[in-house]
């Protein structure tokens, strides 16, 4: 089974209460498995446009990606998340080989 990743571009407007998005959606994550392999760090644009904070969340399968997503601990998350930042959100589903 392919792994699958969400890739999460950002723009934090309240940085205080974007700590209650983290802290709201950490139980999502333990539940699914998810382990963070970007999380921040400096960016260099090549091209496009770009957000301030860029994270990249493994999981064991698609499902398990999307289930997380729309767990009800997460969408207690993105409600604080919606209205603290802007956010672009995808699920890549990843092949190794």
């Amino acid at each position: 089974m392919a792994k699958a990743y969400w890739i999460a571009r950002v723009d934090v407007r309240d940085a205080e209460r974007y700590k209650d998005y983290v802290s709201t959606a950490k139980p999502a994550f333990e539940r699914y498995g998810a382990k963070f392999l970007v999380r921040g760090g400096d960016t260099h644009v090549l091209e496009g446009g770009a957000r301030a904070r860029n994270v990249i969340i493994e999981f064991a399968s698609v499902a398990d990606a999307k289930a997380c997503y729309e767990s009800p601990e997460y969408q207690a998350a993105v409600a604080i998340r919606q209205e603290v930042a802007d956010a672009d959100m995808i699920v890549v589903e990843g092949y190794e080989g």
